[in-house]
């Protein structure tokens, strides 16, 4: 998983952990493992970013993938790095082209490059500003995804040393990277495999542990200081809706989604209908609250909302179940404050539209909005403090112990001048009907651009985020104004 290292090793010193050598049973492979790896990013054992890498067959080659968000502050030394990049390599992986956007420290910049015959050709943007550079080398180049592959894919021998060029998209340079096998030994996890160390950065070696397939489980910097393992989807996505949901600058880059054309004036819009691509068709469609959800072919699918949202499968008529009356987990709607709190806001209204308006109104105004989470309804009601998350439990426990039937849900909102960014408000039923409600804009119903795409509140109701966050694509079909 070298494609990540620059994040992790940058600046940093390797102490070597000594190794006790085992028989060798690892056998050459002729092809690179072609799925999806997520991989989670550790100091001192607290997650600090994550990483998700693919490779899939290419003409001739095979298209490695790969993008992810880092910060970390190790012995004085801080980096906070994103990246998204793109590498076609050859049969052997031998590097063909590139396309990387990177952001370190907040610098960003965006490059290309095209490998022609003993040379790359690369073009660099960096503030606006693009230059073009020539690199010249001799022999074959490989780009760092290459790197733990590259033992497996030759004569896997035991004590052997190899020495290959590297491409690093972060410094524009060749270098020369030493690889050792040094031979079968266990992960932390227990798991068999074969232990590889190189030295892509100078005074920095990486310890990488792989399987017989050529898939990377885990490398560790410093004796375990910083550590990159293989995770599942589902474990890893409840941190990677987290980061997403609190809207943290890092994430900005991977989960932002680019919009073709950009919505004009998002606070007058009526309705909306938009197509999702690259949609994964596991994913369960889901109506109401305003919103209007079709297949539109494979890995695709069409989205109306607001008066554009005329023909909702399930209305009329609309039901609820109980769970969108009761308490749950940090949604503590029986606790003798909330309910407190409920009966005041609720003082003078005349109906339940007129209630939820006031429970929203006064949401947003009573929470002061953060980036982190500012957890449970009972907790963030005492300290006036959270993120999008924090508003749609506090508004959600306050609505239910006022009798109004209400659910958590998550999804995108539109973010004037960038895209659409993942977000969470929740949905009232009220007069027969679903109605968006967002406390952390005091909207009711909410803007149309809230495209609602997960339901539920805990963490395992946000894992399916892993399925589309870094890959779908929007395209606007039609905003409609008054």
């Amino acid at each position: 998983m070298n494609v990540y290292s620059r994040f992790l090793v940058a600046g940093m010193i390797m102490l070597c952990s000594s190794l006790t050598v085992m028989a060798d049973t690892f056998d050459k492979i002729d092809v690179p493992p072609l799925s999806e790896r997520w991989f989670g990013i550790y100091v001192n054992s607290e997650q600090v970013g994550f990483y998700r890498q693919q490779i899939e067959k290419s003409d001739g080659g095979y298209r490695m993938d790969g993008n992810g968000s880092v910060r970390m502050k190790v012995m004085n030394f801080s980096k906070e790095a994103s990246t998204r990049e793109t590498y076609m390599v050859s049969k052997k992986l031998v590097l063909r082209s590139f396309d990387v956007e990177q952001t370190v420290n907040g610098l960003s910049s965006h490059i290309t490059g095209k490998v022609n015959g003993d040379s790359i050709q690369i073009k660099s943007e960096v503030r606006g500003k693009i230059t073009d550079k020539i690199l010249r080398f001799k022999g074959n180049v490989y780009p760092g995804p290459a790197l733990n592959l590259y033992p497996l894919m030759h004569a896997v021998t035991t004590g052997r040393t190899y020495k290959i060029q590297v491409f690093d998209p972060e410094e524009l340079k060749i270098k020369e990277v030493h690889i050792s096998v040094l031979g079968e030994e266990k992960t932390t996890e227990g798991l068999t495999a074969l232990k590889l160390r190189n030295d892509l950065y100078t005074f920095v070696n990486n310890d990488i542990w792989v399987d017989k397939q050529g898939n990377t489980l885990e490398e560790s910097v410093r004796e375990g200081l910083v550590i990159t393992k293989m995770e599942r989807p589902d474990t890893i996505g409840a941190f990677i809706s987290g980061w997403a949901l609190a809207k943290k600058d890092l994430i900005y880059d991977f989960s932002l989604v680019r919009v073709t054309p950009p919505i004009r004036t998002p606070k007058t819009l009526t309705g909306l209908s938009i197509q999702i691509s690259n949609w994964n068709d596991s994913l369960v469609l889901l109506q109401g609250g305003g919103q209007q959800m079709e297949r539109s072919g494979t890995g695709q699918i069409t989205i109306k909302t607001g008066s554009l949202a005329t023909n909702i499968p399930d209305s009329p008529p609309q039901i609820y179940d109980e769970a969108s009356l009761k308490p749950a987990d940090k949604i503590e709607s029986d606790a003798p404050e909330i309910i407190t709190q409920a009966k005041a806001i609720a003082a003078g209204t005349k109906n339940r539209e007129e209630l939820a308006r006031a429970l929203a109104s006064w949401t947003a105004q009573w929470l002061n909005d953060t980036i982190d989470d500012g957890g449970g309804a009972v907790a963030s009601l005492k300290s006036k403090n959270g993120n999008c998350q924090t508003h749609a439990r506090l508004y959600t426990a306050l609505a239910r112990a006022a009798g109004i039937p209400t659910r958590f849900v998550s999804g995108l909102v539109y973010l004037e001048g960038m895209g659409f960014l993942y977000h969470s408000w929740a949905e009232s039923f009220i007069d027969g009907r679903w109605v968006s409600v967002d406390p952390t804009y005091n909207q009711l119903p909410a803007d149309p651009t809230h495209i609602k795409l997960l339901g539920g509140h805990l963490p395992h109701d946000m894992e399916p985020i892993i399925a589309i966050i870094g890959r779908i694509q929007i395209t606007v079909l039609e905003a409609k104004y008054p």
